[in-house]
């Protein structure tokens, strides 16, 4: 354990070394006349970065495999990401290390194996017997490329298709070549003119290993016997074919064509189709052909002992069905069901209750995979209704916007979201249980709860219990339900900001104690909600108009000390109306006829039901001010034990009393400083300059920090003026709390420079660079933005001998100012007497934009904000509840409320560029950390880990840093993920206990840990996907069938591929590359028990692969010995009685 002594600090005893990417000091000033020790017990073995699970959809998945005797699912993308899916929280993420597109997946039934067949025309090899599955061999095909695959149940034979239209075959134990090769021109017609095109199928006849159905793109499919090494039937049809499906009893086969028709062949009628069907044509009375339709991509033949078979396809719609969605269509016996999907579909698998294609297949549900969603579908079940689906794959409903995480929330938090989000749910799922049941869960050795909230593009947010590396849907709440919403472009205001998406969150603020939760959304609208298990019916929605803007005159800068203390609307030298009102203000335009004193958005005026769980508490809307748009808010917070939530953008500052639904503050960010201003800024009127309607949405306004990512070129593009909605993945906008949500209807571009190099960075001068980006010709400096808030109990002044409730405030060109409230007693004093607040005159400054605030005890210890325990506010409280709340006192774990006069505290501020810990009252600033130089921060948080609290950064060069409390020594310093979109700084977030987390993608979020227990424990945790199975006995072939040789026909197929059957593939067609995940991979890899004994049985595998080996060997000198002996008396025999010159 080490201390720190504040005085030794001085002396220079704390030098720190410098790490990669930042310039580390530590420098103390005179902290008072008392000396203090704090103990700090974080070190650097406390720490490791490693990712743990990433939850949602796969995003741009491409391909589909279920075991059948597992249960597992396996999903793979264009990205070379492979998700497998067990039973609900049982989840794994795979990435291959090229990249390239999954083409095909291919389980081996009940081994714990899978073959994952890529773009780049290589084939892996992944062992899931292992939690987290690898890579054990890998084979690069070099002269053709693979199209399609297909691996036999119980064979180690992979046969591979490629574009050329020959047939390959790997050995899947070894990951090698046979010399066995179908070429496409031994396959075809000799008298075919043409190459057959691509193979698009390849399957085994159900009932006769030995014959090969190979279908070629052109339309022509073979009947290819393997033992004969030719072609026993050829089919052709003037249609390209999609893919090919067995009836079980391997007499007739089904293909999907171009044209939208089936056409079901019998095996020994090779010369034309037994039937065709057009499952969506027009049938025509005169007898001609139905119209062509769209092609049906895939098609799957299933039987059952009972009824008909099942036909299901998927496209093969009519032409004519201009804007149908995508649909699957399942054809039992005489009817014809069509479900119409979402989304495109991708693929689709029939679930089947035997493993055997030779046996009835017994369908009983069908997989769905679809570009956005998976969908199961219950084929037992009267109307196919679907299963209800336990995984969470709707983090992408809506794109996300912006996310927060909370860990080690109050126990009670989880289940009061549970019970309100139960009534939210859909009826008329499958009454059965989902099916994907594979896998087994791992210990739990978290307990402490963990929500994430997601704000999303069309105005929802959703609470997410995060508990133990799982994740479940609690409760979803719609923020844009207390807004009219216009039926159509016509009926649209013009007071629109944003085209799309108007409703989109930006900001969330929420006290898990109080259950209070504020969001800010893109139409700089501020909603507050408060939590209740009771339905109410709001007759009036309580609302409040603001004026926020920046200095209408040119006047001199006003002196901040004389801002009247009063709760009424309207503060500093240029009162502005705020009017709190039940409805939109009706004014739409002042005296010049430009817009004025309209919201952005139109509340209802009707009776509004709000279900139990977050109800609105007031709603604030800044308004229009002589034709300028309200700029969109860059900062919130809420406290519930103040009733008060303030939220800031580059015009200003307000605070609203919530309870007695008030405007206390409005002021201009220069407003704030009032004679104490360093920058000498005069404010301008806007209306001189003004930008165009949609001026306070180019891409930089308001945004105030990633500037310094662009060079001179790039800064140019800032003149054009671009939607937030036409912000794309790629784009990067300044400041991570101010971004634009992602709407799938997004275009344009802007692009990231390739490599976040240090030359791309404009020197930092913070007291003279523009925080603003938008190129107008209002001063930048003037355009300051509130960048952070921060409710606290703390010192206010130098002077002050005790701590009392205040609002620190933080901007964009780094300087922090402190705000005192004055609150009245509680209970009914709270909402008759007003909400004294005035400006404190303390200023503090760092470099770059303030990011973080918090504050620590004499101890060290972390001062949360005071905060009101959660009471359910829609029961009338009897006499002693009420006697109760006037004697409640704001709750703070505060130990500050306690401290003696003497006892100081600290704030700890961390910028864009820097951290300081400052002692208070004093101010000074006794530790000091250059967090980065040629970079900058996009997240710092204050955090809990191991009964201590450090700083945790992200900064936009990729680096995650930790930094202890209050020295600021540095911990972790590891290079992780560079800044390549906006998404990652928009979401990445920090919270307590070493947790983590980020949109890795639009449809995914990934977590990741910084504890080093937590990445210890990380193996016992995780799920395992492999369970040992019995496999299901064969289908009995039967009496009369054994007799007479009905039954189904084996292969040996060692004997036809092995090497002494078909010789060695050429070298240069295919290149082994063994894999991380062989012996020597999971050597490196296995830790403990488990890791012990997967070397064992991997040492027992070896050795007795190489006893086998050596035993083949020698059973083949005794037979090449035996065979030669032999020979030799066969000679002797034979010449033993003839003459020397019958020879």
């Amino acid at each position: 354990m080490r201390k720190f002594n504040i005085r030794k600090v001085l002396d220079g005893l704390t030098a720190v070394s410098a790490v990669a990417s930042a310039s580390s000091t530590a420098q103390q000033q005179q902290a008072g006349n008392r000396e203090t020790e704090i103990q700090e017990t974080l070190q650097s073995e406390h720490f490791q970065l490693c990712k743990t699970v990433r939850h949602g959809f796969p995003y741009q998945p491409s391909a589909l495999a279920f075991d059948p005797v597992q249960k597992i699912l396996a999903i793979g993308t264009q990205t070379g990401a492979l998700r497998l899916f067990g039973r609900p929280g049982v989840e794994c993420y795979c990435q291959h290390e090229s990249g390239a597109a999954v083409i095909q997946l291919q389980f081996l039934i009940n081994e714990g194996a899978l073959v994952s067949a890529l773009a780049d025309d290589t084939l892996h090899l992944w062992n899931l017997r292992q939690k987290r599955p690898a890579i054990l061999h890998s084979l690069k095909f070099n002269r053709e490329r693979i199209t399609f695959c297909h691996l036999p149940f119980q064979s180690k034979w992979l046969y591979v298709g490629t574009e050329r239209g020959n047939i390959h075959i790997v050995n899947v134990e070894s990951f090698t070549l046979s010399g066995y090769v179908i070429m496409w021109n031994k396959a075809i017609e000799l008298s075919s003119k043409s190459h057959p095109g691509p193979v698009v199928h390849i399957s085994d006849n159900p009932m006769d290993e030995g014959k090969l159905l190979i279908g070629f793109e052109s339309g022509t499919v073979v009947l290819w016997d393997l033992k004969s090494k030719k072609a026993d039937y050829r089919y052709t049809h003037d249609e390209a074919i999609h893919s090919v499906a067995w009836h079980h009893e391997g007499k007739q086969f089904v293909c999907s064509h171009s044209d939208g028709t089936l056409t079901i062949w019998n095996v020994k009628s090779p010369t034309k189709p037994f039937q065709t069907i057009t499952p969506h044509g027009k049938q025509l009375k005169d007898g001609k052909k139905p119209e062509p339709c769209k092609p049906i991509l895939k098609v799957e033949y299933k039987t059952t002992r009972a009824g008909e078979p099942f036909i299901i396809l998927s496209g093969g719609l009519s032409y004519d069905t201009v804007g149908r969605r995508p649909c699957l269509t399942v054809m039992h016996g005489k009817s014809t069901a069509v479900l119409e999907m979402d989304y495109s579909i991708v693929d689709f698998l029939t679930l089947c209750e035997t493993p055997y294609p030779n046996d009835f297949q017994e369908p009983y549900a069908v997989v769905v995979l679809l570009e956005k969603d998976l969908v199961l579908i219950d084929l037992a079940q009267n109307g196919y209704p679907i299963f209800e689906n336990p995984y969470p794959l709707t983090i992408h409903e809506s794109p996300v916007t912006c996310c927060e995480y909370f860990a080690d929330c109050p126990v009670d938090l989880i289940p009061a979201l549970y019970s309100v989000g139960a009534r939210q749910k859909r009826q008329g799922y499958s009454k059965k249980e989902w099916p994907i049941s594979g896998g087994n869960w791992g210990l739990i050795t978290q307990s402490y709860p963990e929500i994430i909230i997601t704000g999303h593009a069309d105005g929802s947010i959703k609470f997410w219990d995060a508990s133990a590396i799982t994740l479940q849907v609690l409760y979803k709440l719609k923020t844009a339900k207390v807004f009219e919403k216009s039926r159509n472009k016509d009926d649209r205001p013009n007071t629109d900001i944003v085209d799309e998406d108007p409703y989109a969150i930006q900001i969330i603020s929420w006290c898990p104690e109080s259950r209070m939760l504020c969001i800010a959304g893109v139409s700089a609208h501020v909603i507050i909600y408060r939590f209740s298990k009771q339905e109410v019916t709001t007759e009036v929605i309580p609302m409040l108009e603001v004026r926020l803007l920046y200095e209408i005159n040119d006047v001199e800068s006003p002196d901040g000390e004389q801002v009247p203390p009063l709760p009424t609307p309207g503060t500093g030298s240029n009162p502005q109306s705020i009017v709190p009102q039940s409805h939109p203000s009706t004014s739409s335009s002042s005296s010049d006829g430009l817009r004025d004193n309209v919201p952005c958005l139109k509340v209802k005026n009707s009776p509004l039901k709000q279900s139990p769980g977050y109800q609105i508490e007031l709603v604030i809307q800044l308004v229009w001010v002589s034709g300028e748009p309200p700029q969109q808010i860059t900062s919130l917070a809420v406290n519930s034990a103040y009733g008060l939530v303030v939220f800031g953008n580059c015009n200003g500052i307000a605070m609203v009393d919530y309870l007695q639904k008030t405007v206390l503050l409005n002021l201009g960010t220069i407003e704030l400083y009032g004679s104490n201003d360093p920058y000498r800024r005069e404010p301008r009127s806007p209306r001189k300059s003004r930008q165009p309607s949609g001026g306070m949405l180019t891409v930089a306004s308001c945004m105030c920090s990633l500037s310094i990512l662009y060079s001179e070129s790039m800064r140019k593009l800032r003149t054009s003026y671009i939607s937030l909605c036409d912000i794309n993945e790629g784009t990067v906008v300044p400041e991570d709390r101010c971004k634009s949500p992602t709407s799938a209807k997004m275009s344009r571009k802007l692009s990231l420079p390739t490599e976040l190099k240090p030359d791309l960075d404009v020197k930092d001068n913070s007291f003279s660079r523009s925080r603003s980006s938008s190129v107008t010709s209002i001063d930048k400096e003037s355009r300051e933005a509130i960048s952070a808030l921060h409710f606290c109990e703390t010192f206010t002044r130098k002077t002050d001998t005790s701590p009392s409730p205040c609002l620190w405030v933080g901007t964009t060109l780094g300087t922090v100012l402190v705000i005192v409230l004055n609150l009245p007693p509680g209970g009914e004093q709270r909402l008759l007497q007003p909400v004294i607040v005035s400006p404190s005159g303390t200023i503090l400054r760092l470099k770059g934009a303030i990011l973080r605030m918090a504050f620590l005890d004499t101890t060290g210890s972390l001062v949360p904000p005071a905060h009101e325990p959660w009471r359910e506010h829609n029961v009338p409280e009897d006499k002693d509840e009420k006697d109760k709340s006037k004697k409640r006192r704001p709750v703070s774990v505060s130990p500050s409320s306690s401290q003696e006069i003497s006892e100081n505290q600290y704030a700890v501020i961390c910028s864009e560029k820097q951290a300081k810990v400052i002692s208070l009252p004093s101010q000074n600033c006794i530790y000091k950390q250059n967090i980065t130089e040629t970079s900058f921060v996009l997240r710092g948080d204050i955090v809990s880990l191991s009964n201590s609290i450090c700083l945790a950064c992200f900064c936009a060069n990729g680096h995650i840093m930790t930094f202890s409390l209050p020295s600021l020594r540095p911990l972790l310093d590891v290079y992780y993920l560079p800044l390549t979109n906006m998404r990652i700084a928009r979401t990445f977030c920090f919270t307590n206990n070493g947790q983590a987390l980020y949109l890795v993608s639009p449809t995914e979020i990934q977590r990741l840990t910084y504890s080093q227990e937590t990445c210890e424990n990380l193996q016992e945790m995780l799920g395992e996907l492999f369970t040992p199975v019995e496999t299901p006995e064969a289908p009995n072939r039967g009496f009369f069938k054994g007799l007479f040789g009905g039954g189904a026909q084996s292969l040996d197929r060692e004997e036809l591929f092995g090497e002494s059957a078909s010789g060695k593939a050429s070298r240069s067609l295919a290149q082994h590359i063994p894999g991380p995940g062989g012996i020597e991979g999971v050597k490196g890899a296995a830790s403990g028990v488990v890791g012990e004994l997967a070397r064992a049985r991997l040492a027992l595998d070896e050795r007795g692969q190489k006893l086998g080996e050596l035993e083949e060997k020698t059973a083949a000198m005794l037979y090449s010995a035996d065979s030669f002996s032999k020979h030799a008396h066969e000679m002797m025999l034979k010449y033993k009685d003839k003459k020397w010159y019958q020879f």
